[in-house]
């Protein structure tokens, strides 16, 4: 008997050019993973303090009361390395954790779930800009556990029918590829950096010496995003369309909020003119979809 031919969603040649750049931790996903403190006790001595990352975003300036341990900032931050031998990830342990949890009802989802569930069955580009440490093989493997965990069947059958879509309508492919070697191709389409990864630190080396703050990192892939996505149309047949392309950034640090707003309102704006740029603010849980600054033009993440 002869397979079933695969869906394949023409439709997609009618949508808006939106694409959209998470943050990871407490803003698609509250991981398990904690960075490893000391804090200042009452007496003057130091105790072993480890803690989330949303709490690190808020004391991570209070150096008199907080401090890695031994002034070892590589020790205070080891769960968010990769280590050679490993039988699995600890990314890959905390991210099958934080998504079964979030499955179960057992946490509440964090503030940009929902949107990245919506931007995979979409078949929209993503970046995942992360200050992490891991490797962008390790960060893809983290997304691609996302699709087999969180996705239900009938999204992903959505989301398969929609890539092939969009490599008929934009790429010319008349033939569809296999489920796999079809998500593998739009895996392989987005970006991961984790900013304070060897990898990335090689690549800044290169193409941006003197980025040394997380900001300033997280800058530097937003932008290398921005000029992907502008690539991808290009080459494409989405080029004769000429509709205007938008790209949105969701990060719950309010330093690095503060850092890519003033960054797309004082390079990207002026270099990307025909792109709308929105930041969403999601460090206030208590407002589930976040808080939306209008950088340039107006864009709806629709969180």
């Amino acid at each position: 008997m002869a397979e079933p031919h695969p869906r394949v969603n023409l439709r997609v040649a009618e949508r808006d050019f939106k694409y959209y750049i998470f943050d990871w931790d407490d803003n698609i996903l509250h991981m398990p993973t904690r960075i490893h403190l000391e804090r200042r006790k009452a007496d003057g001595t130091w105790t072993p303090y480890p803690v989330s990352t949303s709490v690190f975003s808020l004391v991570r300036g209070d150096s008199a009361n907080y401090r890695p341990p031994g002034g070892d900032w590589a020790a205070a931050f080891r769960e968010f390395q990769d280590y050679a031998g490993e039988p699995e990830s600890g990314f890959l342990r905390d991210t099958r954790l934080a998504i079964e949890r979030t499955l179960r009802g057992g946490q509440k989802p964090a503030p940009s779930f929902r949107t990245f569930r919506k931007t995979l069955v979409e078949g929209r580009l993503f970046a995942i800009v992360t200050a992490r440490g891991h490797e962008a093989a390790t960060l893809r493997k983290g997304v691609r556990l996302f699709v087999d965990l969180a996705l239900s069947p009938a999204e992903r059958e959505e989301m398969l029918a929609n890539l092939r879509g969009y490599r008929a309508c934009f790429d010319g492919e008349t033939a569809p590829a296999d489920d796999e070697r079809e998500l593998a191709y739009y895996l392989g389409l987005n970006h991961y950096h984790a900013v304070t990864s060897p990898g990335f630190a090689e690549r800044l080396a290169r193409e941006a010496p003197g980025a040394e703050s997380s900001e300033s990192r997280k800058q530097f892939a937003i932008r290398a995003f921005v000029e992907h996505v502008v690539r991808v149309l290009a080459r494409s047949r989405a080029a004769a369309l000429r509709r205007p392309i938008s790209v949105g950034f969701s990060d719950d640090d309010p330093g690095n909020i503060a850092a890519a707003e003033q960054f797309i309102r004082d390079e990207l704006a002026r270099h990307f003119p025909g792109v709308k740029f929105c930041v969403y603010d999601t460090s206030d849980r208590t407002i589930e979809k976040g808080r939306k600054i209008v950088v340039s033009g107006q864009m709806d993440l629709a969180l």
